[in-house]
């Protein structure tokens, strides 16, 4: 009889991701498409396209409410990969292949050479490319920067506490600029290299031809012919390194969990609004009524008598001092605290009279023809201010626009 014949080498599949390893794939292009979009609305507040989709989230508040949600997931998944990855090297003795090395310096110059064709063959490359580790390392970078500006941003009493207040317009500036540039190595870099240069289907399956092992990885496909791609592990070894690291990691999840719910719940906001409580309060009322005296004939003035508000030491029109500023800290200040949206500061009075970079915002005594009244009027804004506090602010520049 005769022997059977071996496998199609096209039919054989390895195995290159676990489930655990899909999944944390899965939630983090969830995590980082969501912070991307709701982010960059942000960053972009006065495009249109930014406006639609604020107005289809229902305002600005859900969109950092979606942003912040999303950033905490991102947490959660790094935490879970650290957790993993010392389970792997020192319980499972698995070689860190995602370091870079001199190696991969080298096999990018061949790579460039062979694309551009100074060279007939590609670099042989084992269980992860010189473009894998260098993907990996930026995302790695990216959420350390976007988690310490992030937090100055979500936390800004906080930071304020050690740090000076010139960080918190730096790490906004920093977030939206490394924001940025991670959209557009997914774009540019992750898309054409795993989804139009060759459909890698490895992080949905989880496994791979072994035609497609030959091409990317034909270093890793020798190692695991030769039987040499994972460790011999010995039971009792294992379960001794098991009871090591299961206590510790334990205790550095717990610390790191509550560093994360220290970043979420640490401070709501910048600025606290307390809302007007009604108080009953027991007014005395005589048994007897007490005649009142005699109104007084009020003598002539030259002057004009002062009105009620003045009498009772409030000023008789806004001032920034005591009206706008407070208003334009809690309405504008998210996107104008620093000269970034259209170069447009309003946190401080000599920065409003300034205006942005292309003209003057307030033109003192003319609100008809002041520029943020005109974009307050046409509505839809993303620091929308309501009617009252528009009619406020018309009084205020009408007046000429006083500081005091």
């Amino acid at each position: 009889m005769a022997a059977k014949t071996s496998a199609p080498v096209r039919s054989r599949m390895y195995v290159r991701f676990s489930f655990a390893d899909r999944v944390q794939h899965l939630l983090l292009l969830l995590s980082f498409t969501t912070l991307a979009v709701t982010g960059l609305v942000q960053e972009f507040a006065e495009n249109p396209v930014s406006l639609f989709i604020i107005r289809l989230w229902g305002n600005v508040d859900n969109i950092r409410l979606t942003h912040h949600a999303a950033a905490t997931v991102l947490m959660l998944i790094a935490i879970y990969h650290i957790l993993g990855f010392g389970y792997k090297v020192f319980v499972l003795r698995q070689r860190m292949t995602m370091l870079p090395g001199f190696q991969d310096v080298k096999d990018a110059l061949r790579a460039f050479a062979y694309n551009i064709g100074l060279s007939k063959t590609r670099p042989q490359m084992g269980r992860y490319t010189f473009e894998e580790k260098a993907e990996y390392w930026a995302l790695v970078w990216g959420i350390i920067i976007m988690g310490l500006t992030g937090f100055m941003m979500w936390n800004p009493v906080e930071t304020v506490k050690f740090l000076p207040g010139e960080f918190i317009p730096a790490a906004k500036a920093a977030h939206g600029a490394e924001a940025v540039l991670a959209v557009l190595a997914i774009i540019v870099w992750h898309m054409y290299g795993v989804h139009l240069k060759r459909f890698n289907k490895a992080m949905w399956t989880g496994r791979l031809t072994e035609e497609e092992m030959l091409h990317e990885h034909p270093l890793e496909l020798a190692d695991i012919k030769a039987g040499m791609d994972k460790p011999a592990l010995e039971a009792n070894a294992l379960r001794r390194r098991q009871r090591i690291y299961y206590p510790v990691a334990a205790v550095v999840g717990a610390a790191m969990l509550f560093a994360v719910y220290g970043f979420v719940n640490g401070e709501q906001t910048a600025i606290t609004t307390i809302p007007p409580q009604a108080a009953t309060v027991e007014v005395f009322v005589p048994e007897t009524p007490t005649p009142l005296p005699p109104t007084p004939t009020p003598l002539p003035s030259p002057t004009a008598a002062p009105t009620s508000e003045a009498s009772n030491g409030t000023p008789s029109s806004p001032t920034w001092d005591s009206t706008i500023g407070p208003l334009f800290a809690a309405k504008c200040n998210a996107c104008h605290i620093a000269t970034i949206s259209g170069g447009l500061n309003l946190s401080t009075y000599a920065d409003v009279m300034k205006g942005a970079t292309d003209g003057p915002v307030i033109i003192p005594g003319d609100s008809a023809h002041s520029k943020l009244v005109i974009v307050q009027s046409a509505g839809n804004h993303p620091g929308q201010l309501s009617a009252d506090e528009l009619a406020l602010v018309k009084q205020w520049i009408d007046a000429g626009a006083p500081e005091k």
